[in-house]
Order: structure tokens, then sequence, then C-alpha cells
């Protein structure tokens, strides 16, 4: 059975990772610094995927000042560019590696610019067996398996992304990208000069300058589209050449304290991680996105999150920081202590205390002009089933409040579903009888089960299951489980679902290879925790 959370332990679950699950842990190759060209930021001659892991690589010299012009840069740029770090990410093209499996040296946010509201970054340069891991991964599905058949994940993006870009289809990896294209790549949203919606400034890891003002012309940057500028080995490329000089002149974002707090915060940064300053957003006068209702309400929020991938799950994990803080910590969730038949469940923490502190907004909801259906809610709630709001409905909600759904019958006319609530179990028991009362009055078969104990109120669909989550389980031992929902016990809201025992239910209505992506699939887990400090969540998804 779950552990109840100390108040004194942390609320950020320790990261699954540990130093020594990997195997070549130090692959830190320390480079030469060569002598920059004149007028020029110096540059770092990396070694490619195929060159032998050594000290000292040849100095490539810089090439001539980068052309002048003015002008937008294409859309179409940016959206390739982008769509090939989601092309990798999303197909596969993913890594989990610890800090000392990257190469060292400079990240994309030590060339960005300190100003921005948000970030996105790309790193590929796992070890050897981490690659194995990734290509390992996207060989399973057949949308990415033909794409990543070499040993390049570099390539894999270029190859991937020609099959959605026509004007690419010209480009040779081999003669076009590969002299120049590094492992790194960063993506930063900026405010625009005098106001106005952002505008993007990508910095992109390269090799060899002269090669990569040639390759990075002949994939659509050239002819007064953009600015080119170089920065410490990245190639920096802005809406206009004003820019891209301003851009590697500024400070850069990894100086920004509450960037780096963030990450730090963050931990392990995977092979793609993102930031976002959502006061910065709300200021920038980025009219779409600013006058959103979410946005107002999380206003002051930071967010960062990272994608990483181990042989068994990729997994999507990250923090909240700032903006409006949580009263008190809700106690943790007891998912974990479901019966193991379970397939499928959903847990979380403090929603009676959510409901009660918002329930003037709720009212306020229903007197306005548009409350019509929420008026007509409440008042039969009150009037039809006697209900006492918003005491009576915090009640149900509880403390905690998990939902499950077991295996038996689960493809049968009454599939066993339950509700497990911590909460008052006396005023749950009166609500539920009430509720019992007003539906046998009214000639229907008020077909609810009920079990109590240890400050739990159960509710289900049969008193067999009723008695079967009233008893608790040992769904927390399972292995599917723990891969899936990373430290249960002190998670504060938690969703499971077992695919491998659910596909039953939708695995007949698909053939051939759609079937067979789907059989790879074993199981998904959201998790996190949320407090006065901030939140935390994980989402994992398993592979057989």
């Amino acid at each position: 059975m779950s552990e109840p959370m100390s108040p004194h332990a942390s609320p950020n679950p320790p990261s699954p990772w540990r130093p020594g699950d990997e195997p070549d842990l130090d692959r830190t190759v320390a480079y030469r610094v060569p002598r920059a060209a004149a007028n020029e930021s110096p540059t770092v001659r990396l070694p490619s995927w195929t060159d032998p892991e050594e000290i000292g690589f040849a100095t490539v010299p810089g090439s001539p000042a980068p052309p002048s012009g003015r002008g937008r840069l294409g859309r179409g740029w940016i959206l390739a560019l982008v769509a090939a770090v989601l092309v990798g990410v999303v197909g596969g093209g993913g890594v989990w590696a610890a800090s000392k499996l990257s190469g060292g040296g400079t990240q994309p946010q030590d060339v960005l610019p300190a100003n921005a509201m948000a970030y996105v970054r790309l790193d590929l340069d796992p070890s050897a067996g981490q690659k194995l891991a990734l290509f390992g991964i996207a060989r399973k599905f057949s949308a990415t398996r033909d794409a990543f058949g070499g040993d390049d994940p570099r390539k894999a993006l270029v190859t991937a992304l020609q099959k959605d870009e026509p004007g690419l289809s010209k480009v040779d990896y081999a003669r076009d990208v590969e002299p120049w294209l590094g492992d790194r790549a960063g993506l930063a949203v900026l405010p625009a000069d005098g106001g106005g919606d952002p505008v993007g400034a990508l910095a992109v890891q390269v090799k060899d300058e002269a090669a990569a003002r040639t390759g990075i012309a002949k994939m659509g940057l050239g002819d007064g589209k953009g600015g080119l500028a170089f920065r410490d080995g990245y190639a920096v490329i802005a809406t206009s050449q004003k820019l891209a000089d301003e851009y590697v002149k500024a400070a850069p974002l990894s100086g920004e304290p509450r960037f780096t707090a963030d990450l730090d915060a963050l931990g392990e940064p995977g092979v793609l991680s993102f930031w976002m300053d959502v006061e910065k957003v709300a200021d920038a006068g980025w009219s779409e996105v600013a006058a959103t209702p979410v946005l107002r309400q999380i206003r002051g929020m930071r967010f960062a999150g990272a994608l990483r991938f181990s042989g068994d799950y990729a997994e999507l994990a990250g923090i909240t920081r700032g903006g409006t803080a949580t009263q008190g910590r809700p106690e943790p969730v007891r998912i974990g202590e479901l019966p193991a038949s379970t397939v499928a469940a959903a847990s979380v923490s403090g929603l009676g205390d959510l409901l009660r502190e918002q329930w003037p907004s709720v009212e306020s909801a229903a007197s306005g002009s548009g409350g019509a259906m929420v008026r007509q809610a409440l008042d039969e709630a009150r009037t039809q089933y006697g209900l006492s709001l918003p005491d009576d409905l915090a009640t149900l909600l509880g403390r905690t409040l998990t939902l499950a759904l077991d295996e038996q019958d689960l493809d049968g006319a009454l599939p066993r579903v339950g509700a497990v609530l911590t909460t008052d179990t006396a005023k749950a028991r009166d609500v539920v009888d009430r509720l019992k009362g007003h539906l046998n009055g009214m000639e229907r078969s008020a077909d609810i089960a009920t079990a109590e104990g240890d400050g739990r109120f159960v509710i289900a669909s049969t008193q067999e299951y009723a008695d079967a989550l009233n008893g608790g389980g040992s769904l927390g031992e399972s292995e599917t489980f723990r891969l899936a929902v990373p430290d249960a016990a002190n998670a504060t809201y938690a969703v499971y679902a077992d695919l491998d025992r659910l596909e039953k239910l939708y695995l007949d209505g698909l053939k051939g290879q759609e079937r067979a992506d789907v059989e790879q699939l074993r199981a998904v887990g959201l998790s996190g925790t949320h407090g006065e400090d901030g939140s935390t969540f994980t989402l994992r998804l398993v592979f057989n």
C-alpha cells in the first residue's frame, strides 16, 4: 500500500534517472577553440557522427561576412525547421540521456537573447547505447521505421522532413547538410521591435560556417529572406539581418536568473526541453494570445518541461513556478491501493476544497447573461435531488477522489466501475442515501452499491466490486503501473490506463500495420503534484 507523504517531504518527485542507469556515461569531448576569422565570432569544429571521439578537431576558417539585406524570413523556412524538430521527437527522434551524455560545450540558450518569452531546445548527441534505444523505439512504428533506417538521427530528421516539404527535395543530405549541421538547435520567441506580434529566432549548431552559409541558403534562406549571423559555433537565423546582428551581441538567455532557476528545478533536460514565461507573453502585446481568458488566469506563471526516452517508455515531464499560489498542499492520492485487476483509473486530490474556494465564481457565472444552463443545473440539484450546495457536492468530491474500471466484465453488459472517496463517511452516506431515495421515488432502479471503512467511502456498480475497492489492493506493485505512474505514493493527481488489457475493446477493429502499431503500446500514465511552490507533472507512454 502506498505510504502517505510526510509534510516535510519535497513536493518534487525524484528523477527516475539515476547515475549508473546508462552505460558509457563519460562522453564529454574537450574541443579546441579555434582562432576567429576577421569580424567573426569563433566557430568550433565539432565531430560528425562518423568521426572518432578524440581531442582537437581541425579548425575551419570563417567565411566572409554575411551578405547584407533586409526582409522577412519566409514562413516555410521557420516551419520547416520547427517541423524537423517535431518530426524527430514525436516520430521517435529523441533519446533519454544524462547531462554527461551530451557533448558538453555551448547550448542554444547561450547564444539566444535573454529577453526571450518562450524557448524550445533540441539536442541529438546520444551515446552509442542511447542511440540504439532511440532507433529501437522509432523502428517499432510504421510511420517512422523507414526514416530511421540508418544510424544518424540528423539524417532521419531531414529525410522525414523532405517527405512533407517538396521544396527540399533537391537538398542532398550528404552534400548540403551533413558537412555543417551540428547536434543542437534552439528556437526563441522574442518581442518585436516597436510592439506587435513576437518574432522567432533560431540557433542551429554548426561545424563549418562556410558550409553552413551555403547549405542554409540552399534550404531557403537567401535573397533578402531573413538574416544570418554566427555566435560561439551557432548559426543564428532571424527575420532580418539587423535583428540577427543584434541577437548575437545581446546578453544570453542562460544568464537570466528565472530561466536558470526553472531549468535547475526541472532537472534532466532530455533531448527536447522547453520554457515559457507567461508574464512576458502577456506584456508582449501578442494580441491573439494575451487576450485569452486562460492566459489572464495564469499570468505570472512560468513553466518548463522536457521530453525524455528510455528503452521502456517516452516521458514528458514538467514544472510550473510563479502565478497564484495554492494554499497548502493536498494530500497524496491512493491510486496505487486499487485492486490489481484495475485496467484504468483516475485520482485527484483537493477537489472538494477547490469547489468551495471557486463556488462564488460558479454562482457569478450562473447569474450572468450566459449562465442559463448553469442556473438550471444548480436549481435541479437543489430542488429535485435535495442537495445543499456546495457542501454536499464537496463531500462527494472529498479530499481525494479515485475513479476505477476493472478488467472483470470489461466487455460485458455491466462493467465494474466505482469511485473511492477520502471524505467524511457519515456525510457521504447521507448524501448518497438522499440521491438513492430520490431515484427510487421516480420509479427508477437505484443500482448504487456502497461500502465504507477507514475514512473511505466507496460507490460502485455492484456490491461485490464496492467491497473489493473498500478492501484495497496491490495495483501499485504492478511493474506496468510503476513504469507508467512513477512515485505514485507522493502524487496529488494521477491517471492510468493498461492498454494491453484494454485493447480487447478496440483491437478487433484494426487491421494490418495499424493493428501492429497499436499493439506496441503497453500503458499510459499521468501523475504529478501541486502545492504552494508550484506543480510538477509526468506523462509517460510505455511500450511493449
